[in-house]
């Protein structure tokens, strides 16, 4: 990790708005929902204003309501960067390949990019198992989810051997917005179950290391000791922090190296943005997604 980010802050100097001030009039960063809007915009305040201080240009932040709102903002060019999920990514590149890159994937605290979709109940239900939610209501974040719904979609009917569908295996299948929403629904008592994501590592009482379940942890939503977890997915890969790619490349390569130094220039910020406990950045590319891709071509396709 040090020798790749080494590698990258070699090829920029961190402070150069006159440059960066040349080439761009601001800077947009679109934020997937996932918490309420003013959490969002308070977990990404920081990294906000180290964005302004070395771009030069005013910096501002998005939060719409819905992943989509993100990728359409991508795709229309209201968008410069986004932190996307897989799923979400997949969706972009499959409506316009050529309208960003990924460059980063956030690495956990033992070296890996992946996560876990995580199903949960309250302990006091009596659910423990994906068994135990036949005839119940199971929450779902949002359609362009990968962890939220898009994983799930897949794995989930594998084990139970009925579709998604309200009224086929579970009573009722609902969206509720984002995974937050989920989190609180489930803890409320609004839903039976539901899935959110975390990297699996670490203690359950705590949310894991990182994750939904430990911003929620973090910011006293919940209590995880009143939750249980009932299901948890194969590893999917981290979804990846993109850049539109017609932004000039100084911006790119700036940007690009400043993500990958925030853990080292400001540790608070960094577990803000990158919610929870993680070792860091590393570059990532569009192959890294192919599997993603075409699990959203297959559901697509049903």
């Amino acid at each position: 990790m040090k020798t790749t980010l080494a590698a990258i802050l070699a090829t920029t100097v961190l402070a150069a708005p006159a440059v960066a001030q040349d080439s761009i009039s601001e800077f947009r960063i679109g934020i997937l929902g996932g918490e309420n809007a003013q959490d969002r915009m308070t977990s990404n305040e920081c990294f906000r204003a180290h964005t302004e201080e070395l771009l030069g240009v005013p910096t501002k932040l998005f939060t719409p309501a819905d992943y989509d709102g993100v990728i359409q903002g991508l795709l229309g060019g209201t968008l410069d960067m986004a932190w996307l999920g897989a799923s979400s990514y997949a969706k972009t590149y499959l409506t316009d390949p050529e309208a960003v890159e990924p460059v980063l994937v956030k690495v956990n605290v033992d070296g890996s990019y992946g996560y876990h979709s995580i199903g949960f109940a309250r302990t006091d239900s009596g659910i423990t198992s994906l068994e135990d939610m036949q005839g119940k209501v199971f929450g779902f974040g949002d359609p362009n989810s990968t962890s939220g719904f898009l994983i799930p979609s897949i794995e989930i009917p594998e084990i139970t051997g009925g579709s998604m569908d309200s009224g086929d295996y579970f009573g009722e299948v609902k969206f509720t917005g984002g995974h937050e929403q989920t989190i609180v629904a489930v803890f409320n008592g609004d839903i039976d179950g539901g899935v959110t994501w975390a990297d699996g590592l670490g203690e359950w009482e705590e949310g894991y290391n990182s994750g939904a379940l430990r911003k929620a942890s973090d910011a006293g939503i919940v209590d995880m000791n009143e939750l249980v977890e009932i299901w948890k997915s194969k590893p999917i890969p981290e979804g990846p922090i993109v850049l539109r790619k017609d932004l000039p490349e100084r911006i790119k390569v700036d940007m690009t190296a400043l993500m990958a130094s925030l853990p080292y220039m400001d540790a608070d910020c960094a577990y803000n943005f990158m919610a929870g406990e993680a070792l860091g950045m590393m570059p990532i590319n569009h192959d890294a997604y192919e599997s993603i891709i075409g699990a959203r071509l297959a559901v697509q396709g049903e």
